[in-house]
This record gives C-alpha cells, sequence and structure tokens, in this order.
C-alpha cells in the first residue's frame, strides 16, 4: 500500500506522574528532514527519537513536538545561596545603622533578592523516561502512520485509475497507426494517379515510399516499452515498499516514450491521443510527489 508523506498524529497522556505531550506532522520533501523539538533538559532524546521515527518514516519533513511536565511532584529543587544570603542581610544592616533607618528586615524583604536562590533540576532516571515517552511516541506515531496510509490508499486509487485510462489511450495508438500507413499509401497512389493521368504507375516507387513513411512513423517499439512501464508500475504498488522515488523515475520514462510517439506522428487522431497522454502524466506526476 502506497503512503502519503502528509499526515499527522497527536498523543497527550499522564504516565508515571508525568503529562507527556508528542505531536508528529509531516509535509512533501524530496528527501526524508527532521525537525525535533523538546526541552532543553530532554536534548538528549533528539538523536533516539529521529532514530526510533525513521523505522516508520522514510520520506517528508518531519515536525516532531515533545513536552514533558511532571504532574504530581516537582521537578526542581530550590536552595538557598548562604554565602550571598549572608552577604546581604550584613549590607542591609550597614544601611540601616549608617543612615539610621527603620529596622524592618525581614523574610519577605530579603526574598526579593531572587540571587539568594538557587534552582536545580532534580535528576531522572533517563532511560526510565525515554521508555515511557516512546511508548506514548509510538501511540502518535500510530495515528500518523494511520493517517498516511489512508491518504496513501486514496492516491494509489487515484493512480491506478489513470494508468489503466492511459493503456488504452495507448491501445489507441497501436491501432490507429497501420491505419495511418495505409492512408498514407492512398493518398500517395490517389495523388500520383492524377498526376500521370492514366500512364501507368510505378508500383515499386510507391511501395518504397511508403515504406519508408511507415519507418518514420511507426511507434510499435515506444508502445511496447510503455506497456512494460505500465507493468511495472503495477509491480511497485504491488511491492509493499516505499514508492516515491520509484514512481518518480517511471513517471519520466513513461514521459520520454510519449514525447516520442508525437514527434513521430503525423496523424492528427494520434496527436490529439498524445496530448491526452501528456495530461494524464501531468496528473500522475502531481500525485506521485506526494507519496513517500
Amino acid at each position: 500500500m502506497l503512503k502519503s508523506m502528509t499526515g499527522y498524529g497527536r498523543r497527550e497522556t499522564v504516565t508515571d506522574g508525568k503529562k507527556i505531550l508528542i505531536e508528529i506532522k509531516s509535509v512533501n520533501h524530496r528527501y526524508s528532514d527532521y525537525n525535533i523539538k523538546v526541552q532543553r533538559h530532554l536534548g538528549y532524546m533528539e538523536d533516539r527519537i529521529r532514530k526510533h521515527v525513521s523505522e516508520s518514516i522514510t520520506r517528508g519533513k518531519v515536525d516532531i513536538y515533545l513536552n514533558v511536565e511532571n504532574y504530581e511532584t516537582a521537578d526542581k529543587e530550590i536552595t538557598l545561596n548562604k554565602a550571598i544570603v549572608e552577604n546581604y542581610i550584613n549590607v542591609l544592616m550597614q544601611l540601616r545603622d549608617e543612615f539610621k533607618l527603620k529596622d524592618d528586615i525581614t523574610v519577605t524583604s530579603v526574598a526579593r533578592n531572587q540571587d539568594i536562590f538557587l534552582t536545580e533540576r532534580i535528576e531522572e532516571d533517563e532511560e526510565q523516561l525515554w521508555n515511557t515517552v516512546k511508548t506514548v511516541l509510538d501511540e502518535a506515531l500510530g495515528d500518523f502512520v494511520s493517517m498516511r496510509e489512508r491518504e496513501g490508499e486514496r492516491i494509489e486509487k487515484d493512480l491506478c485509475e489513470r494508468i489503466k485510462y492511459m493503456r488504452t489511450l495507448v491501445r489507441k495508438i497501436d491501432e490507429r497507426s497501420p491505419q495511418t500507413v495505409k492512408e498514407y499509401s492512398d493518398r500517395l497512389y490517389d495523388k500520383i494517379k492524377d498526376m500521370l493521368e492514366g500512364r501507368e504507375i510505378d508500383e515499386g516507387r510507391i511501395l518504397t515510399e511508403v515504406a519508408i513513411y511507415a519507418d518514420k512513423v511507426a511507434v510499435n517499439e515506444e508502445t511496447v516499452r510503455l506497456a512494460s512501464h505500465f507493468s511495472e508500475f503495477d509491480n511497485i504498488i504491488g511491492s509493499g515498499e516505499p514508492a516515491g522515488r520509484k514512481l518518480d523515475f517511471l513517471i519520466q520514462e513513461i514521459n520520454r516514450e510519449v514525447n516520442t510517439i508525437g514527434s513521430k506522428a503525423s496523424d492528427i487522431e494520434i496527436a490529439k491521443t498524445v496530448v491526452t497522454l501528456k495530461g494524464e502524466i501531468e496528473k500522475l506526476r502531481e500525485q506521485i510527489q506526494n507519496i513517500e
């Protein structure tokens, strides 16, 4: 099954006393590009997250957001910088004595100086936290991949319908091509007959001219290769592997064969069919840009 490169997944869970939020979203990109946003103290998880999601995502511009909050217990410890506290109080007392000020040195007044406090993050078991985060990440990733698969299924259906239609157009060219040679032969014969006004016609010369024309406008090699490309399309779709790059290359080959047929075509019906094929190719190309 094909997967789209556009997807979104989100999970928010409270577990082990922690509130964990993970969001994953992606858009089209030629390669795989991961943008991971985590809190500074969780920076060690970036590489782990990248490695973990890359097992499920092979292509696209992927944004991943992780936020972890302690829900039941504090994640920081506040202590006093006693040296600064002592110095600060001594300065206040000196100020009081020298200028004979009212003594209003209290806990509240001293606490206004934020420099006396030291804030330290409580160390956590990184491995245990990662295992907890990974569980939530897998849930968000599951939603994300499911959305990609649903969109990919719609794209696959559209691509298959277009390839089916293109097969009928190529068969139409195959059937029409020999007829154009016969029509050219008939026109050439009638034209020479009118010019000779009853004199004997050189059948050999006409056959030579028709043979040259037939070789010039022959498209059977191109239609055979197109049939092969269409079969390869079926193989790629059915492989179950990421198909975007392969299909992108294949559509270039299909376009090349159709252009060659267009350059050879001297028949209005074949020319119209080629124009229709090119329109379908562009629609295919647009859809393929969305595939992982």
